[in-house]
């Protein structure tokens, strides 16, 4: 039931798009949303029971509503980020990312200084970026070095400073790297021209550069300047070369951002790439950590929002996995094909490279966080009321109807708990019968455990459709175990889980980690069983070989099959070629226990 005081708050709410904001009795801030229709979007926290402990544990806190009106749902998602990252409000999605990123400058000055930075200065000065990494900034402005000799120093190159002859040339004017502006050897307009053709390379437009090198190369080779020819060509190959490692898709395809989500249990990881005349000239991958059961069409809508303000994305287009509403200004596209759905499938590999990396660096650094994490994902995956801490996986083996067998494998916090595999010979069924035989070995394997007081599965894993598993759940029943014990069966295909009383099988995710846990443990259910079958079936022939000839034990004749590789090949042998394997006396008894079977 509401309570009266916040009843009264949710009738008084507008029905037009804002941002909400809940509080505490305390007066902290717990939980900041947006919405197209306030009323509706509050009103539907209190009206239901939600699927998630935290929601609802978040609902009865709620003393105070508070809220913004804004004239669009763009508005209200940029409020919304903007008072998420001040606020930082408990319950809301946590952006794992406050460091600083790198940007290249492109000064405010007579002959513009080119150099990377961490700090923006308003003062006129055009900044490109920011930049995911140092080493992204490195690799360009060594490109700009390569193609354009710039100055480096800081001094004021105003025109009354060069005519009074103020500064003089340095080193790099005498290695080659600069044209020396500060004497006057270079023009201010031949200077901007280099600037101009930068800005360009840094925008992602390798075109215009291109063309003025190879019309000056031309122009060189024309007039006999074979050698300077000769160095704009270089020039050339290395920004063909460069275009080349960025260059994905169609050129023709420009001004375009790209976002993909990869999420689990805990977090969600979404991937950027910026994309201008065919070329990657950005990537980068956004941590978000969970609090509430959030969607990802919610957190991708966030993320986008925080990632087009942080790297002032001003493109009008994006293309992402599903539809998100990001207002009317923004044209959203979900390619199905070509080389847009080329560029949304790595970004996709790149988020979920990241999310791998991110999980095997936890699992180094805290690997009861990474279990733990495994375990809750097990829970809600699989519908189980607690996390399946201990894991038991049943299969039968009965190779062409012969020695029937079963194996008994255990997982312990997800991974093989070896020490307490177990095998059994089926003792009361005839002949390959797997339902029968299932229903034998789960009641000998739970008797035993409530016999001796030993802890039980919180899952049983039966390696079968839908028959195995009723015949493990009569076993089950007759224990008293119902209900205490969660029991699922598999089926061959793997992805189809059936469930007791339930004729609609579950299907999981293939990439999902859930499945990979469960394919471990059915695979090492079937490998430990084949391996106890065929033991089984060697000794079985073995014996019926070896008991029929007097004076001769197992081991001489395990000796003599793992030589000569069957009995047959033993039994046509010579006298002599046995008495090297095991000696004369045991050769003799073994060829005259032959020649007298067959006579």
């Amino acid at each position: 039931m509401i309570k009266s005081n916040v009843a009264l708050q949710i009738q008084t709410l507008p029905d037009n798009p804002g941002v909400y904001q809940y509080y505490d009795k305390e007066g902290k801030i717990l939980y900041v949303g947006k919405a197209k229709n306030l009323k509706k979007r509050v009103s539907s926290y209190f009206n239901k029971i939600h699927d998630t402990a935290k929601t609802n544990v978040l609902v009865k806190k709620i003393v105070t509503i508070k809220h913004i009106v804004v004239p669009t749902e763009t508005d209200a998602l940029l409020l919304e980020n903007n008072l998420i990252k001040t606020l930082q409000p408990r319950y809301n999605v946590l952006l794992r990312d406050d460091k600083s990123y790198p940007w290249i400058c492109i000064k405010k000055e007579p002959f513009s200084r080119i150099f990377s930075t961490r700090r923006m200065v308003k003062d006129g000065s055009e900044y490109f970026g920011p930049y995911t990494s140092f080493k992204t900034v490195h690799t360009i402005l060594d490109l700009i070095k390569e193609l354009y000799p710039l100055r480096t120093c800081n001094y004021d190159l105003s025109e009354s400073n060069i005519e009074s002859g103020k500064f003089k040339v340095c080193l790099e004017f005498h290695i080659g790297n600069c044209k020396g502006p500060c004497e006057g050897y270079e023009s201010l307009e031949e200077y901007q021209k280099q600037v101009n053709a930068i800005r360009e390379i840094l925008k992602g437009n390798f075109k215009d550069s291109m063309k003025d090198f190879k019309k000056l190369m031309m122009d060189l080779a024309q007039q006999m300047k074979f050698e300077e020819a000769q160095k704009i060509k270089e020039k050339i190959e290395i920004l063909e070369n460069y275009q080349s490692r960025s260059t994905i898709v169609n050129p023709k395809i420009t001004n375009i951002d790209v976002f993909s989500i990869v999420s689990d249990e805990s977090a969600a990881y979404v991937n950027f790439l910026q994309i201008s005349h065919g070329s990657i000239i950005r990537s980068h991958t956004l941590e978000m950590k969970k609090k509430l059961e959030e969607t990802d069409e919610e957190l991708l809508e966030l993320a986008i929002v925080e990632l087009r303000e942080r790297f002032e994305l001003l493109s009008k287009e994006v293309i992402v996995p599903f539809a998100v509403d990001l207002g009317e200004k923004i044209k959203v596209t979900v390619p199905q094909l070509g080389d847009k759905k080329q560029i949304l499938d790595l970004s996709i590999r790149n988020a979920k490279f990241y999310r791998i990396e991110q999980l095997k660096q936890l699992q180094i650094v805290d690997p009861d966080r990474h279990t733990n994490r495994i375990m809750a994902q097990m829970q809600k995956d699989l519908r189980l009321p607690v996390e399946p801490r201990h894991i038991e996986c049943f299969d039968n083996s009965n190779i062409q109807g012969t020695n029937p067998v079963s194996a008994c494998v255990v997982f312990k916090d997800g991974k093989p708990s070896k020490k307490d595999y177990r095998h059994f010979n089926i003792k009361t069924v005839e002949g390959p019968n797997d339902f029968a035989s299932m229903e034998e070995v789960v009641y000998r394997r739970y008797k035993r455990l409530l016999d001796e007081k030993e802890p039980l599965p919180q899952l049983i894993i039966i390696d079968g459709g839908k028959g195995q598993l009723s015949s493990a759940l009569k076993s089950i029943d007759d224990l008293g175990l119902r209900g205490k014990i969660s029991i699922i069966g598999i089926a061959k295909r793997l992805e189809e889980l059936f469930y007791p009383g339930d004729p609609v099988p579950l299907y999981l995710d293939k990439k999902s980690e859930t499945l990979k846990v469960i394919q471990q443990l059915r695979n090492e259910a079937h490998r430990f069983g084949i391996t106890h079958h065929r033991d089984k079936r060697s000794k079985a022939a073995l014996n019926s070989s070896i008991e029929s000839i007097p004076g001769i034990g197992e081991k001489t004749m395990l000796t003599l099959i793992q030589h000569f590789k069957s009995v047959k090949r033993l039994k046509m042998a010579t006298e002599k070629e046995i008495s090297d394997v095991v000696g004369v006396s045991k050769a003799k008894k073994i060829t005259d226990f032959y020649k007298t079977a067959t006579q």
